[in-house]
């Protein structure tokens, strides 16, 4: 049995049965679980112990078979394979990534996970558990790698194989840029850190060449960004279909409040409507194998679009129709038109008490650690009875992850002769964070008269460079910009990784035309803000006053690229984000002076 990192519970020792023995959580070797299996744990405790109020004879919860892999195997990794001044070199990711898949793992692990591969035979997921995620104040959603292996190959050893190069690979993601950049960010060595490793059952099921769950989520118990009548207390949900990796890449989601699930968010017409929900979802890749590549992470993922989703027959609780004749939408997929992926079937007519659910599980989870929560989960239904099939089955809601939201108790109050003064940079009635910052004299900002989203990936490199060398001279900044930042979708924003932009301390998310698209809070990126305190400012197109971008182009330039520009402010800026009420300013002269 194991008891390191556990608060003295022991945790019993991987039993070489995993679905067929009698415990679901697992371990692998000495050492401590990490965050996120930690944090699994705990949740799994709750869950158990849960009220009568959160129990459903139609919706089954738990956490997912799993088996963690502790951090006296990742010690034992390095120190065997000589890997530690690589490790520490700040190498190229895909020479770190390289070089440990030519390593060996300890041989006290290799027996389990041979022993594992050769009795399941369903898609695993082989996810990161970091010691600092226990040890920091500051989560750390994204920074390392999961890898998702099909494990359906024919012979053992190929699947076995293909497990330990997940491992490998999440191991190896613990040296990668951005995990050095943020934990640094964070006021800790890189070299302190330690991996544990998740090995979980996906949750889903199998449509031919694709493995997936029909819902994914993310749900917050404290919206940053409520509309109609939902207020920040109610929660925020973001849906998708398929793998969480669209939510979390910050992707094309459904986002609604759990209080007021059958309220549509305000979209300006059902063609907005359209082109921005939904249309690809992801999966894992159960066909023909692919390209060999073990240091990528989406190696044994795919993109599949709605036409997939319809023949795989899983638009059913997840989607609605629209209706060209009539010009409207239609609950449902009963009827022939393109399909608009809103969740409504699942939201309105709640056939599963799913979004009872989802408000039970951050009340109670909100309760358990005393602070605003995020979780994750994943959502199967029963396939239609037929014959000889058991009937009555219930939907699955697999639990993946909890973790606390940082929410700055500070109180801010900002009137509208503030929010409207002529003192103000930006100003914004959509503001994420709380409190104040001071000090910045720097701004990054992406030029305006020749921003195009085809451009987002080069923008997103000329960002990098001068986010590096803002870095290297210890500086912060404000950083403005079009879309979503932190977007895996270029078409929706500048797709930078959180390393790319760590100076900044004030993040400004302006829209223009045919580039209008709703912030996302599922989105790891949008996490991290959270954590480290970053005000994120929502600004509506360039026809308003939200920014003043006259004044900015007024500064003198400190560093320049194609279509980016650092300018830097004669006297230090002046941020103040009034958190209740959502709204934020960026004040020049903050002496006063007007």
């Amino acid at each position: 049995m194991s008891s390191d990192a556990t608060g003295g519970r022991e945790l019993p020792r991987f039993d070489r049965r995993f679905f067929e023995g009698r415990e679901t959580f697992t371990t692998i070797g000495a050492g401590a679980l990490g965050g996120k299996a930690s944090g699994l744990l705990a949740a799994r405790e709750a869950l158990a112990d849960r009220p009568a109020s959160l129990r459903f004879e139609d919706l089954e919860i738990s956490v997912p078979t799993l088996t963690v892999i502790t951090t006296g195997a990742f010690d034992l990794f390095l120190e065997r394979n000589r890997l530690h001044e690589l490790a520490a070199s700040g190498a190229d990711d895909r020479q770190i990534a390289a070089a440990l898949q030519r390593a060996d793992l300890p041989t006290e692990v290799v027996g389990d996970l041979w022993a594992l591969v050769r009795q399941v035979h369903v898609p695993l997921a082989v996810r990161s558990s970091s010691l600092l995620e226990d040890a920091l104040a500051h989560p750390f959603a994204g920074v390392y790698a999961t890898k998702m292996i099909p494990n359906n190959q024919h012979d053992p050893e190929t699947r076995f194989r293909k497990l330990v190069e997940a491992v490998k690979f999440v191991y190896a993601s613990t040296f990668f840029r951005a995990a050095r950049t943020y934990v640094r960010a964070a006021g800790r060595d890189p070299v302190e850190e330690k991996m544990a490793v998740i090995v979980q059952e996906v949750v889903g099921h199998r449509h031919g060449p694709r493995f997936y769950p029909e819902v994914a989520g993310v749900a917050r118990s404290w919206n940053f960004y409520p509309t109609g009548h939902a207020q920040p207390a109610d929660g925020v949900l973001d849906l998708a279909l398929g793998l969480g990796r669209t939510i979390v890449d910050g992707g094309r989601a459904w986002t609604c409040s759990p209080a007021h699930p059958r309220s549509v968010p305000p979209f300006n017409s059902v063609g907005h409507l359209i082109e921005q929900s939904q249309s690809e979802f992801w999966a894992v890749n159960m066909g023909p194998p692919p390209a060999y590549d073990p240091t990528a992470e989406t190696e044994y993922l795919v993109q599949a679009g709605l036409a997939d989703a319809e023949t795989d027959g899983t638009l059913v609780h997840v989607a609605s129709t629209y209706d060209p004749d009539a010009d409207r939408v239609v609950l449902g997929v009963g009827s022939p038109g393109p399909r608009i992926v809103d969740f409504a079937p699942m939201l309105r007519l709640a056939q599963w008490p799913v979004i009872e659910a989802v408000r039970g599980l951050l009340a109670l989870f909100a309760e358990r650690l005393g602070a605003p929560v995020e979780i994750e989960f994943a959502l199967t239904f029963p396939a239609p009875p037929s014959p000889g099939a058991p009937e009555g089955l219930p939907a699955r809601l697999g639990f993946l992850q909890v973790r606390p939201m940082l929410v700055s108790s500070q109180t801010v109050e900002i009137g509208e002769d503030e929010l409207a003064g002529a003192r103000a940079v930006v100003r914004s009635e959509h503001v994420m964070g709380n409190g104040i910052i001071e000090g910045l004299r720097d701004i990054v900002y992406v030029k305006p008269e020749v921003f195009e989203a085809r451009h987002t990936p080069a923008i997103a490199a000329e960002v990098d460079r001068l986010n590096q060398a803002l870095v290297e001279e210890g500086r912060s900044c404000v950083l403005v910009g079009f879309g979503r930042w932190g977007s895996a979708d270029p078409w929706l924003g500048i797709p930078v990784e959180w390393a790319q932009i760590a100076s900044a301390r004030v993040i400004v998310e302006a829209s223009l035309p045919g580039m209008n698209v709703d912030m996302s809070q599922g989105a790891h990126f949008f996490h991290n803000l959270l954590g480290f305190r970053v005000a994120y400012f929502s600004v509506p197109g360039l026809d308003t006053a939200g920014i003043d971008w006259e004044w900015l182009r007024g500064l003198p330039v400190r560093r320049e690229t194609g279509f980016v520009r650092h300018v830097e402010t004669p006297v230090p800026l002046l941020v103040r984000v009034d958190g209740r009420r959502g709204r934020g300013v960026v004040l020049r002269d903050a002496g006063g002076d007007a």
